[in-house]
């Protein structure tokens, strides 16, 4: 890929402002997600990385500010509307059907019907669906014990391959991961770190929203810094530290006199 695809952003947010009433939980938040990176977002609990990403995907509607969404101004009405335009995001409870198996978790709202007259009386095209499902955990090398396993069965590793390979099938631009290594142990946190590379090696980009700063360091190639609904620091990984992140989220650095006046006023 190269240098102009690397830095052309798919996504980004330009002076962003939101209000939960008298609350401003965003303050003129700029963040972009470029082609062909893993762009980490981090903060300390209530810093604005969960309502930063609602904002981006549907879930939440935005004040004030602008977001443009493959060079052009968009406003995203729901979730939905997101993932038609190709942005899926992996949430931390994974939003999965725990009683399904991995083919009807994959497809879940987006079921393949058999052609002709059956498939306009709902039949599904079940054949299709675990062929697509196979390839695409083959790709990413997600290994399931059974497709026809509930999911309640599987590990939490497998749980969680299962729902990336749901977001990389339907992904055409963006992958949200909101703390996608919580509660895994350290060979199912090595496996989750390495689909997210794939799914950046294959063009797509990753938006990784973690606490872990080991993590962070060990996939990012750029990580953003949000405190108290502001983005105060942007690190390159491969000159930064941890201590610079975490400096960041605890106000040591990046804040100007105006901000912390700001803060204070708050």
């Amino acid at each position: 890929m190269d240098g102009s695809q690397m830095t052309a952003p798919v996504l980004r947010a330009s002076g962003i402002n939101k209000y939960f009433g008298p609350v401003r939980a965003l303050t003129d938040v700029d963040f972009e997600v470029r082609r062909g990176e893993i762009v980490a977002l981090i903060g300390d609990n209530g810093a604005g990385k969960s309502t930063l990403i609602n904002v981006l995907t549907g879930v939440l509607p935005f004040d004030t500010g602008e977001i443009v969404f493959d060079g052009r101004p968009v406003r995203f009405d729901s979730p939905q509307d997101a993932r038609r335009h190709g942005i899926e995001t992996v949430y931390q409870d994974l939003a999965i059907a725990p009683h399904l198996d991995a083919v009807a978790n994959i497809f879940l709202g987006r079921e393949y019907r058999v052609p002709g007259p059956l498939g306009a009386l709902g039949f599904l095209d079940r054949k299709r669906m675990r062929r697509e499902t196979e390839e695409q955990l083959a790709r990413l090398k997600v290994r399931v014990p059974g497709l026809q396993r509930r999911m309640t069965t599987l590990s939490g590793g497998q749980r969680q391959g299962v729902a990336v390979a749901r977001a990389v099938m339907w992904a055409s631009k963006v992958v949200i991961m909101d703390e996608p290594t919580a509660a895994l142990g350290v060979a199912q946190i090595g496996q989750v770190l390495d689909l997210m590379r794939q799914v950046r090696d294959a063009g797509i980009p990753v938006v990784f929203i973690s606490h872990n700063m080991p993590h962070v360091f060990e996939v990012a190639d750029r990580i953003v810094v949000l405190r108290l609904g502001q983005v105060v620091q942007e690190l390159d990984p491969k000159t930064a530290t941890i201590d610079d992140a975490v400096s960041g989220m605890t106000g040591s650095v990046g804040m100007t006199a105006a901000r912390r006046e700001a803060t204070i006023d708050r």
